[in-house]
Parts: structure tokens; C-alpha cells; sequence
């Protein structure tokens, strides 16, 4: 059957070699490398809508040499702890949480950046900008709030004391927020879509539009320290799966929204569908994931929450040389 005539999720399913170099550019060299070391990989799950590229992979893994796929729970607090403890391979997951995990001494190698956005800052009718959160209620659930202090920092307040934080999940910060009871919400997807189709409150700073933070990645690929050192093909293998898959994001956002429904990881087309097409998942090829933990660690170790200097971090948890092989590999 001709590729034009798949449907989405069959072609995902059985994307065959001709396919793959078809859509994405990859030629006969860069696939006639090495098979993996290792045929089975495991992710360590993550709730937001916006790890598409992580969430469907089956069948760009398969094609990988990957026969068996498991995902491994992790708490709402510590989504990298599976990576941690070696229990999952890899993960994609804010930059700035794995910054925090590295810091705390977990074995973590950061891979590449995948996408910018996905957090936004809600406030009521009257708050207008950062600044005027002083003296303000805010709250998040699955947010991080590492980053609602850089982004209170970032504007000369003092996280600790200028703001009030609500952040207890049994007080339900974001129904708290929708009801008028605090004054503002940092939301991660799928919540602000939920804010938007209850038409409640305003977005006073997006990270996937505001500077500085949209000049930097949000979620970057991150892999288990041992699991890359000991299968370097492997590792390589899975980053250029999520990179196609992040394609496929900024290509056809729409179809990428059915199959996470069609998946059973979200009941919400509507949401899927706004992440997805929202969030800048075409800047793979041109930002620099350097410049992310630079930025995030520099700022994290001057408000005193990690005690590693970008140079360490990006000297002994970080490998850009598969991704730098798949920026040429997987061209435009």
C-alpha cells in the first residue's frame, strides 16, 4: 500500500525503512548503523499531554530494533526517580527538574532538547505582569515550583516572602484559582487548556512566548547515566525516535491529538490538540540545549537551590554528540 493512503496511526504502527527515509530524510548510511545493544527500553512515565514524543513511540522504537517497550510509574513530585534508581532508560522531562536530580546526585545523562513552552501563569482580572504578584496568593498542583521562584526572582521579588504559595494538591490550587479564592496559577497541561475552556482568569507569562524563557528548552531527553554509557547505539537509537516523533508534533498536531486519545492517555481531542499545536516543537534543530542548562542552572544556583555550576553539568551529565550526528542525519 502506498504511504499516502496509511492512515496516521497505521502508518505510525508499521512504518517500514523506505518510510521512514521518505518522510524524514534519513538515508540507507544513517540506518545501516549498528542494532542496539539492547532490545528492550523502559520510560519512566510523565502526565502532561505535552511528552507526545515520548508517549507514542512503539512503532518508531520497533523500527529501532526495540522489541520490547515498558513504561515505569513515577510520583507527581519526583517524575525522574525511576531514572534514578535505574528502574527506567529515559525520560522527557523539564530541563530545570532534571538540573534539580543531577544537583541531588543522580546518575542522569542529558541527551537533547526536544521542545520549548507548555507552563503558563494565570492571574485574575486586575494582575497584569509578574511584579504585581507581591503580596499575591499563588498556586500550582503539577507545576514546577522551582520555576515559579526563577520567574519571581527573574523581576527582583522574593519567592519566599513576597509570595503566598498554595500548593497543597488536598486544597485544589486550581479550583481555588477558578473560584477567585487566590490570586494567581501556575498551570502545566493539561491545566491551562482547562482554564481556557472555563474561561477563567488571564495569561500573564507563557514560556513558550515570553522571553527569557522561551529562548530555552522546556522538556529535554534525559537517560539513566549507566543505560548510555553501557549502550551508546541504543541511546542513540531512541533519541532519533523521539526526534521523529517531535516532528511529527510540529507537522501534523492534530493527527499526533488522536492518537493520545485514541491511546486512552487523555480523554480531551480539544486539549491534546492545543498543546500540541501551541508548544514549539520545530526548534529541535536550532536551539542549543547547552543554552538551557546554562540558563537554568546559572539561576538555580543563584538563588541558592542547587550547589553544581553549569560547567560541571554540562562537563558530567550531558551528551550532545548523538544528537549532533541526528542534526545531520534527520535534515529538513
Amino acid at each position: 500500500m502506498a504511504l499516502t493512503s496509511q492512515t496516521r496511526r497505521r502508518f505510525l504502527g508499521t512504518l517500514s525503512l523506505a518510510g521512514t527515509t521518505r518522510l524524514f530524510g534519513v538515508g540507507p548510511a544513517a540506518l545501516a548503523d549498528e542494532p542496539p545493544e539492547i532490545r528492550t527500553v523502559r520510560f519512566a512515565k510523565n502526565a502532561s499531554i505535552c511528552i507526545f514524543p515520548q508517549i507514542y513511540l512503539q512503532g518508531q522504537l520497533r523500527t529501532e530494533g526495540f522489541t520490547e517497550i515498558g513504561y515505569v510509574e513515577a510520583s507527581a513530585v519526583r517524575t525522574l526517580e525511576p531514572l534514578a534508581r535505574g528502574t527506567a532508560d529515559f525520560s522527557i522531562n523539564f530541563g530545570l527538574g532534571t538540573i534539580l536530580e543531577i544537583d541531588a546526585g543522580s546518575p542522569i545523562t542529558i541527551l537533547g532538547g526536544v521542545h520549548v513552552g507548555c507552563y503558563e501563569l494565570f492571574a485574575r482580572e486586575g494582575v497584569r505582569n509578574v511584579p504585581e504578584l507581591k503580596g499575591k496568593s499563588v498556586g500550582l498542583e503539577t507545576a514546577s515550583p522551582a520555576l515559579l521562584k526563577l520567574m519571581a526572582a527573574n523581576v527582583g521579588l522574593d519567592p519566599e516572602n513576597d509570595l503566598h504559595w498554595v500548593t497543597d494538591p488536598k486544597l485544589k490550587p486550581l479550583e481555588l484559582f477558578a473560584a477567585g479564592k487566590i490570586d494567581a496559577f501556575l498551570g502545566f497541561p493539561p491545566e491551562p487548556q482547562e482554564l481556557r475552556a472555563r474561561r477563567v482568569g488571564q495569561v500573564i507569562l507563557s514560556t513558550a512566548a515570553n522571553r527569557p524563557w522561551s529562548d530555552y528548552y522546556c522538556c529535554m531527553l534525559a537517560g539513566n547515566a549507566d543505560f548510555v554509557r553501557a549502550h551508546p547505539v541504543a541511546a542513540k537509537r531512541v533519541l532519533r525516535a523521539v526526534l521523529k516523533n517531535t516532528d511529527l508534533c510540529a507537522t501534523d498536531p492534530a493527527g499526533a491529538a488522536r492518537q493520545l486519545v485514541e491511546q486512552g492517555f487523555t480523554r480531551r481531542y480539544d486539549y491534546a490538540f492545543q498543546t500540541l499545536r501551541d508548544n514549539p516543537y520545530d526548534k529541535w534543530r536550532e536551539y542549543d540545549p547547552s543554552d538551557t542548562i546554562r540558563f537554568y542552572a546559572l539561576r538555580l544556583r543563584e538563588a541558592g537551590m542547587i550547589k553544581s555550576s553549569p560547567q560541571k553539568i554540562l562537563a558530567q551529565n550531558t551528551d550532545w554528540g548523538f544528537l549532533n550526528e541526528l542534526k545531520r542525519e534527520l535534515k529538513a
